[in-house]
């Protein structure tokens, strides 16, 4: 009897550490707040090259030539209250005809050193989570998996607001698909602007459609 019960505690110590740590990484990937706190909000248009300078300045904006597109575009929000040390937003910029990226995007903010562009894991959780967002993250191609195109990468949540820019040139048919992004011509309509929340280990809270 005093084995079995040794036993059955053992196992109960077993499946409480197990619930334990289950509960654990419930809490840590929950989101301590939904994209209604921040009140998140977007615009979009095309532009000409002065408009662009303006708008970016003191950050050098992409150049456009003949034939190309310049779309400018702003998102801002509300800080939350109580945010998580750690915790970041992406930006995502997709052409809805195509699901493809924007190749270079330039970014600045309220606090510029906190706006970067690229690519990580967060996108892939995000676009498999949200079937609306398929491209935003990495594309099996070929039987590989390939990224091209950017996001914007926002690491405090005190960045608001984040202007951006970035151009589309004509398609180049030589172009392989590993390497396709958003080419002209495109009209705003068919561009959406994604939000999503990241935590500070890089878990995926929340994906947020804030236009088209």
């Amino acid at each position: 009897m005093k084995r079995r019960a040794v036993l059955l505690l053992s196992v109960a110590l077993v499946l409480a550490g197990a619930a334990g740590v289950a509960g654990l990484r419930w809490w840590h990937n929950r989101a301590p707040y939904g994209p209604e706190v921040l009140n998140a909000q977007a615009t979009l248009r095309l532009v000409d090259q002065a408009t662009a300078d303006a708008a970016l300045a003191p950050v050098d904006a992409e150049q456009a030539g003949e034939g190309d597109q310049i779309v400018l575009g702003r998102v801002s929000w509300s800080p939350p209250r109580h945010p998580r040390r750690g915790d970041s937003l992406r930006i995502v910029l997709l052409d809805k005809r195509s699901h493809l990226l924007p190749g270079f995007i330039v970014a600045t903010s309220a606090r510029p050193q906190e706006v970067s562009t690229g690519m990580d894991s967060a996108l892939d959780v995000a676009q498999k989570r949200n079937p609306w967002l398929r491209g935003a993250g990495t594309q099996q191609i070929g039987g590989s998996y390939w990224a091209a195109g950017s996001a914007i990468f926002v690491e405090s949540l005190d960045a608001s607001p984040v202007t951006f820019q970035t151009v589309f040139r004509a398609v180049r048919p030589e172009t392989p698909p590993t390497h396709r992004v958003v080419t002209a011509p495109v009209a705003v309509e068919d561009l959406l602007i994604a939000l999503i929340g990241v935590g500070p280990d890089g878990q995926v809270y929340w994906a947020h459609r804030l236009l088209n």
